[in-house]
């Protein structure tokens, strides 16, 4: 959910699908909408960090809970460029229901309260906004949430994209997540918890991921079993599936959960 509600252009994000390559012709998704939405902080007096932490947890997130959702997950920038930042995610069962929720909270006369004085407290509360739309996979059609296991650290996140020359690279990429590398993640112990295409965002056509570890060592053993394990090896080697063939870049950035995220 946004910090500022604003109406959504529902032609705006069709238009999107098109252009990923899932119009005309190609059936749309079923699983629901990932918001990816990235506050780019600085480094000041104005302690931007400590004052958007403390709003989304006193004021953004009961107020996307009093309007029926909730704010999935709250990140800080572990290993990533261009931090710091705080990047909040939030899943809607459908675009319509991204809309509907964003007038329920122009309506909240509590949480536009909370957001004028947020604004109008002195300094800048953050340096600017960048928002990611996806669409979740088939096969991870909701975000999933790792348990939370009392006495242990906050797990790392690592949230990794993929782009693709084309439309049609990229399909083939979904369906080897799907079919095999998605498998392959949960047998070897790591953390899945949402898959997408992005609709709308930059660098298009790309997909983006999110697992989760039990540390930064864990992080390392798992991706190592990963590359070694005969299952993936035999699929990279299929006709087709080869990263050269069908992703032109990959990037990726590790987050850590603030205190009061659902998701850590």
């Amino acid at each position: 959910m946004p910090l500022a509600p604003s109406k959504v252009n529902r032609r705006m994000f069709f238009s999107t699908l098109g252009a990923a390559g899932l119009l005309p012709g190609a059936a749309i998704p079923k699983g629901s909408i990932i918001e990816l939405r990235y506050y780019q902080l600085r480094n000041s007096n104005d302690k931007q960090m400590d004052r958007i932490s403390e709003f989304i947890e006193k004021h953004a997130m009961p107020a996307a809970k009093r309007a029926g959702s909730k704010v999935a997950g709250v990140f800080a920038n572990l290993v990533a460029p261009n931090g710091p930042f705080v990047m909040m995610v939030n899943s809607y069962s459908s675009l319509r229901a991204m809309e509907e929720e964003q007038v329920q909270l122009a309506g909240d006369a509590q949480f536009t309260k909370a957001l004028d004085a947020y604004y109008n407290g002195g300094g800048l509360v953050y340096q600017r906004v960048e928002v990611t739309l996806l669409r979740a996979f088939d096969g991870v059609p909701q975000i999933e949430y790792p348990p939370i296991e009392s006495g242990k650290p906050p797990r790392v996140f690592e949230l990794r994209t993929y782009e693709s020359n084309n439309a049609s690279t990229l399909r083939r990429k979904v369906k080897m997540f799907e079919e095999g590398e998605i498998g392959i993640f949960r047998r070897l112990g790591m953390k899945v918890v949402f898959f997408g295409t992005t609709i709308a965002g930059t660098n298009m056509p790309n997909l983006t991921y999110m697992l989760g570890y039990d540390d930064l060592s864990h992080r390392d053993k798992v991706w190592k079993a990963f590359g070694a394990d005969p299952e993936w090896q035999k699929m990279r080697a299929t006709p087709g599936y080869a990263d050269i063939e069908i992703v032109s870049n990959i990037s990726n950035i590790l987050l850590r959960p603030l205190p009061f995220s659902n998701l850590r």
